[in-house]
């Protein structure tokens, strides 16, 4: 599976490949009327592509210009672990605190 076809968890599949295929410009509604059955997939779950981009009103000059709304607009689920960051740094707990507020 390339890179196309999963990216931050969310798979493609076949609609990558058909996206890059596609002459553009194109606005939303012509990719789902072309499109609109295929599956998104990702860890908990799948949304069709017209569920995750039908409801925008877009034009969009490339495949990765729709590949980036898809990350923007899939559903919560597919981001996995909400408010995560493996990057280290400062807990949430103490990120939301009040950075005036001291403790004796």
């Amino acid at each position: 599976m390339s890179d196309r076809e999963r990216e931050q968890g969310v798979e493609l599949g076949e609609l990558s490949g058909k996206l890059e295929e596609h002459d553009y410009p194109a606005d939303v509604d012509e990719l789902v009327s072309e499109y609109g059955e295929y599956e998104i997939d990702y860890p908990k779950g799948s949304e069709t592509f017209e569920e995750v981009l039908g409801p925008m009103n877009d034009t969009f000059d490339s495949a990765e210009e729709v590949r980036q709304s898809i990350m923007t607009m899939v559903d919560s689920d597919a981001v996995g672990r909400q408010r995560y960051s493996d990057r280290g740094g400062v807990e949430q707990s103490a990120a939301d605190e009040d950075p005036d507020t001291e403790s004796f």
